[in-house]
């Protein structure tokens, strides 16, 4: 009887030690910033799934004080030939952790087509 006592009290030292490992990876886990890599790939990804057009690439990333803002830029209607093809640019804001917080499109075009020369060399 006294070795049930004895295993069970050490399963429950062991239990509470695996407890307290588990938590600390935790807290790690939460303290770390992702990497930049993590944060495109887990914006395309989220657009995608919200909007649920293709994330083609993204044109400009910058870590800012609240997070993470990204322009993506989505295939919203393919045609024929491709170079008539609908794209847009969304502009996509992440918190630090990397989980989207808002996005927006602000602006539409034909992948055919280059930007106009915007004055200042835009």
């Amino acid at each position: 009887m006294s070795n049930t006592k004895n295993s069970s009290g050490t399963q429950d030292s062991r239990n509470s030690r695996k407890g307290t490992e588990e938590d600390t990876d935790e807290k790690v886990a939460e303290n770390r910033r992702p990497k930049p890599m993590e944060v495109l790939r887990e914006a395309r990804a989220q657009l995608a799934e919200l909007t649920g057009m293709t994330a083609e690439n993204v044109s400009s990333f910058e870590q800012t004080e609240d997070g993470w803002e990204l322009e993506i830029e989505v295939l919203e209607l393919t045609r024929v030939p491709d170079t008539m093809s609908l794209m847009a640019t969304y502009q996509v804001e992440l918190d630090p952790e990397g989980q989207l917080t808002g996005y927006r499109r602000v602006r539409r075009y034909e992948r055919g087509r280059a930007d106009a020369q915007r004055r200042g060399g835009h």
